[in-house]
């Protein structure tokens, strides 16, 4: 009989295109994450990360998040929630205000991080994060903690994601039909780059393309931020349709052949090794099943990528992510299970490229070891890591000098990309 859940349980809810994945986490005594549990099921009622099917979703939630509770032996209430449709938007503000030299106190910085919090203008989109990421004194950026250091001025640079509202609401209803409290919704991106991005990475410059499903994202880390952030309404799963509409089989079928024959790469003997292809009926004793080569399968598959590719390169440049060849791509999510995929995308987009998967948790299995598994854990570290977000500052009246706007200091931005 499960039991009640202990304190500082963190239970992770993955809501992709095509699979629902819980995982509950607990905190060591050194800090470590320790999986407890895991559960996963088929996603039926998600297409490009939007929820189609409310019922579909919330029965998929259900099973996933039990499956995770038997394996645990504990009763779970709540959970952190991924959202990873298109529509996301990523922007950093700027607030400064002066001091007078005087040493920074707790009182400096929580004035300012309320005033941060009433500056925000999310133009009728829902905030997903808005937490404080670096602070400046006296124009200097980077700092990590201001308490105690003298300054004229005081400033902040806020990370702010935000999203169109009524698709989260919908991911937030089918969690809470589930009978599970959200404890909060994390764009799938932050998530991510938690399990996969080291922090000299974040600092650097790298950009993390997140293949799943039914959408590519692609965001932009640098100077320990997320700094751009785009969406491309392509996945895996359009890999695995053009395989099932070319050869004549069913989505499952597809799945399998595209997962144990496929590659990204393509070779002289694939010419020469066969494959059997099974009727779409397998109850149909009359028609026969055919044969293809193993080249006429990854042609399929390249012909595919390449658009994808095309289009991450698209945006990679529209992020302003160019410059020295030597800058790295991360390459993540279950299309980045692909054989040969890293050698592919490393010589079509002129970048090194490595595959990110989950590191650093404890007991993980090794079925959820792999790329397609990295927001799950990301939503662990996540919530492990016990983020500020001004959203839940209660609100208040601060005499600041702050920017015009939202807009945040796109100057920041420009030159954080500037180093590349």
């Amino acid at each position: 009989m499960a039991k009640t859940a202990p304190e500082g349980l963190i239970t992770a809810l993955d809501i992709g295109s095509s699979k629902v994945s819980a995982m509950i986490a607990q905190k060591g005594d050194g800090g470590e994450l320790i999986v407890l549990g895991t559960g996963q099921r088929e996603s039926r009622g998600v297409k490009r990360g939007y929820i189609a099917d409310a019922d579909a979703t919330e029965a998929a939630v259900r099973e996933a998040v039990e499956q995770a509770e038997r394996i645990a032996g504990v009763n779970i209430q709540n959970v952190w929630v991924s959202f990873s449709a298109g529509g996301l938007v990523s922007d950093v503000a700027s607030i400064e205000f002066e001091l007078g030299g005087h040493r920074v106190e707790q009182s400096d910085i929580d004035a300012l991080l309320q005033a941060g919090r009433e500056s925000i203008d999310p133009a009728g989109r829902m905030v997903l994060h808005a937490q404080p990421a670096l602070y400046t004194l006296d124009g200097l950026t980077g700092v990590k903690k201001p308490l105690g250091l003298h300054a004229d001025r005081l400033g902040v640079h806020i990370h702010v994601v935000a999203a169109d509202g009524s698709p989260v609401r919908n991911l937030g209803l089918c969690v809470a039909n589930a009978h599970l409290e959200v404890k909060s919704i994390i764009a799938s991106p932050v998530a991510t780059g938690m399990a996969c991005l080291s922090d000299d990475e974040r600092e650097l410059g790298v950009a993390l393309v997140e293949m799943g499903a039914g959408v590519t994202n692609v965001s932009l880390y640098a100077g320990g931020m997320l700094v751009g952030l785009t969406s491309i309404p392509f996945g895996a799963s359009d890999i695995t349709s053009d395989i099932a509409s070319t050869f004549g089989m069913t989505p499952a079928q597809a799945e399998r052949m595209k997962c144990f024959y496929g590659s990204a790469n393509a070779s002289p003997r694939d010419n020469h090794e066969m494959i059997e292809v099974a009727p779409i009926n397998a109850e149909d004793d009359v028609r026969e099943g055919s044969r293809i080569t193993r080249a006429q399968l990854i042609a399929v598959i390249r012909q595919r990528l390449d658009h994808l590719i095309g289009e991450v390169q698209k945006a990679l440049v529209d992020l302003k992510f160019s410059g020295p060849v030597g800058r790295q791509v991360v390459l993540t999510g279950g299309g980045a299970e692909l054989k040969g995929i890293a050698d592919y995308a490393q010589q079509a987009l002129g970048r090194s490229v490595r595959i990110g998967r989950p590191r650093g948790l404890t007991a993980l299995p090794e079925a959820h070891s792999g790329p397609a598994f990295a927001t799950l854990a990301g939503l662990a570290y996540y919530a492990a890591s016990d983020p500020i977000d001004l959203r839940e500052l209660s609100p208040g009246h601060t005499m600041v000098h702050r920017p015009k706007g939202f807009a945040v200091i796109r100057r920041l931005i420009a030159m954080a990309r500037a180093n590349y």
